[in-house]
């Protein structure tokens, strides 16, 4: 039997849901402001994850032609019904949008808004009969309270809502800011799995009841206990195969790697789900450092992030605002427009970022700015509440290489190099768990830059580029090793 050890992705798939579909398993999580949105990822086995594809490129929403931080996507559900995935989209200040296919590797329909409305989050469908029933949670900072979870009912197709939102659970005395609601069917029971407590040191509650609108019973079942795996948080109970066997997959929030990915054993009790480490049947389980894969079958999936930019980017990539079609093109490398000269790399909507997946890291990306004007620059950079940089500026009879830092909401140049050339690699190096080194060619700068995360995403690596014309930086590859 192989064995896996947690975390199962070391990257920021924050709230997870998943679904099995035959032999398959999908995946979707939250992606905030990132386009494109909305990641979709494979698996055979629960343990091993390709990303396949994102449910939009762009949100149909103006806003987010700039940079948000913080808005977009929360926590997102993935469900199958009768021929067709349909995902729920949750935008805290718009309200509940759909997106439906019947090929979750292809394309996907641009969401609609189902459901208008502030403070709304965290949808999760299910099918009575002929009937859809959406479960959710509340926003306090958007519609003045959180800790009840609603039930709307729709019809069967996802179009159309039948009635409005009526409170089945008020979780304030019991599992305070609840949220994160997730159905499931077994034995005659809905249950509703949902995190309560916090995301640093919360607990999972099941919620279980032979009528969907309740009353519902509760149990923890899940909790930290006496490990040191903080809060496990939002995630997905999920059918293995046809035998009613189980598994949940939940995130962790681990600072600035992001709310990275765990997966734990399921054991039904008294028709209770209890996930993790069970020492005590009648208490709560804990979760696992390692377990046995749920479907002893290997696979090579994984999720790319080194890019040698031949034809097209890998599907890691993404931007902070709706991409914009003049933006990059491939030739001899990645081509990234200089624009946005005065944007700050926090509000730079061409921002081109990944996800961390590795505890130590290296990343070497090659730089060649001939085609930049004079002022315009380009660079590599670690993106999250506060950031580093370095950059090579074009200037007119030497170029300089700009060591950029961003802290209370201020961008500055703390340092310019002179530096001849046109070419350059620049280097960050990863030290676990909260700081990096910044270089070029064979040379490392001497300080310490303090990694965190940023507004509901962990820390990100990428390039960029700022200028005042229709000018190109190209980068050759993008490198990363473990350390």
């Amino acid at each position: 039997m192989n064995s896996y050890k947690n975390p199962i992705i070391l990257q920021d798939f924050s709230d997870p849901d998943a679904i099995r579909v035959g032999n398959d398993f999908f995946m979707v999580a939250s992606s905030f402001n990132y386009m494109p949105g909305l990641p979709v990822l494979h698996s055979k086995n629960l343990v091993e994850w390709e990303l396949i594809n994102y449910v939009y490129e762009s949100f149909p929403l103006a806003k987010f032609a700039e940079v948000v931080p913080g808005h977009g996507a929360w926590a997102p559900s993935i469900r199958y019904h009768e021929g067709i995935y349909y995902v729920m989209i949750p935008t805290p200040d718009e309200g509940l949008f759909v997106s439906r296919t019947n090929d979750p590797f292809g394309k996907w329909e641009t969401p609609y808004l189902l459901v208008p409305g502030q403070g709304l989050e965290d949808p999760c469908p299910i099918w009575v009969n002929d009937k859809c029933y959406v479960i959710h949670g509340y926003v306090k900072s958007r519609c003045g309270f959180n800790s009840k979870l609603g039930l709307i009912e729709c019809d069967k197709t996802l179009s159309k809502v039948l009635s409005p939102s009526v409170v089945i659970y008020d979780g304030h005395n019991d599992n305070p800011t609840i949220e994160g609601p997730k159905f499931n069917y077994r034995n005659g029971y809905f249950y509703i799995l949902a995190p309560a407590g916090s995301v640093y040191s919360g607990w999972q509650t099941c919620l279980r009841s032979k009528n969907i609108y309740g009353p519902y019973e509760t149990k923890i079942v899940l909790a930290t206990g006496g490990t040191k795996i903080n809060g496990p948080h939002q995630g997905a109970l999920v059918d293995i195969d046809d035998n009613d066997n189980w598994a949940f997959l939940h995130f962790r929030d681990m600072d600035a790697y992001g709310r990275v990915l765990y997966l734990e054993p399921v054991t039904w009790l008294n028709d209770w789900p209890i996930p993790g480490y069970v020492a005590d049947p009648l208490l709560f389980g804990t979760p696992v450092e390692e377990g046995s894969y749920p479907i002893d079958l290997k696979t090579d999936y994984q999720i790319p992030l080194s890019d040698e930019f031949k034809k097209q980017l890998n599907l890691s990539w993404q931007t902070q605002a709706n991409p914009r079609p003049e933006w990059s093109y491939m030739d001899k490398g990645f081509n990234l427009l200089a624009s946005y000269q005065d944007k700050s790399l926090k509000y730079l909507p061409n921002f081109y970022s990944e996800k961390i997946g590795y505890f130590n890291f290296t990343i070497k990306t090659k730089l060649d700015i001939t085609r930049l004007e004079i002022s315009a620059s380009a660079g590599l950079a670690y993106m999250g509440l506060i950031y580093s940089a370095i950059a090579l500026e074009k200037g007119i009879d030497t170029n300089y290489i700009n060591i950029i830092k961003f802290e209370n909401e201020k961008e500055e140049v703390v340092e310019k190099i002179p530096y001849e050339n046109n070419s350059i690699v620049f280097k960050l190096k990863y030290i676990e768990p909260d700081s990096y080194l910044l270089g070029y060619n064979n040379i490392w700068l001497k300080e310490k830059f303090k990694a965190l995360k940023g507004a509901w995403v962990g820390g990100r690596v990428g390039l960029f580029a700022r200028g005042k014309g229709l000018n190109y930086a190209n980068f050759k590859y993008f490198r990363i090793k473990e350390n």
